[in-house]
């Protein structure tokens, strides 16, 4: 780190001392006044930062099927029938849980040359996916290699989990239509999505 040293050389009289601080205050304002100015140039000039929704209906859907509230909850459970299994759910305050059905169709006329998509986005909460109809990609905005997670509905890779808090961004890449059930359980009144700006990731081709 470096260190400045102002060293300031011995005034004549107190006159002198008043006027050479009131000079040096001007330098100091004129200097924030210009840092401010270009800050706010700078702002001007790249704009607001801006998220990257899905395709528009009717390329892409999200549909709530319903919606219920919950107290705390508590819960563990554990068998050894048919096999081990153990499961504890632990919330504090109220909780929202929403059934969707989100469906992406690049067959549409109106989504000609378009890839279907739900934009980046994240969740509050978890979400437990089922895929019942066509395929969907999956890729993780924390993904530095943008690795594609395909999920196929009718085989034993139909469902996925997104975990809250991490931005994705799930695409029809095919030219069937996809569709897929999700169960998520959120904080109560919380936003179910919220979209997210591009990570710079995955440079997915036009459009």
């Amino acid at each position: 780190m470096r260190r400045f040293v102002i060293a300031r050389k011995a005034l004549p009289s107190r006159e002198g001392h008043s006027k050479a601080g009131r000079a040096m205050r001007k330098r100091w304002i004129g200097a924030l006044v210009l840092a401010v100015a270009a800050v706010a140039a700078v702002a001007a000039y790249a704009g607001p930062v801006r998220a990257t929704p899905a395709t528009p209906p009717p390329c892409f859907s999200s549909e709530t099927l319903s919606k219920a509230t919950f107290g705390r909850i508590s819960l563990h459970v554990q068998t050894h029938d048919p096999q081990f299994w153990n499961a504890v759910v632990q919330t504090e305050g109220d909780s929202d849980l929403f059934v969707q059905r989100v469906s992406w169709n690049p067959g549409v006329p109106a989504c000609s040359g378009l890839t279907p998509s739900s934009g980046w986005h994240m969740h509050p909460g978890p979400s437990f996916i089922n895929v019942t109809k066509g395929s969907v990609t999956v890729y993780r905005g924390d993904d530095p290699d943008c690795t594609p997670h395909v999920y196929t509905a009718g085989t034993a890779n139909n469902s996925f989990m997104e975990i809250a808090g991490v931005v994705h961004i799930v695409r029809n890449e095919t030219d069937a239509p996809a569709q897929t059930i999700a169960v998520q359980l959120i904080p109560n009144g919380a936003d179910r999505r919220m979209d997210a700006d591009d990570p710079g990731n995955c440079h997915f081709p036009s459009p």
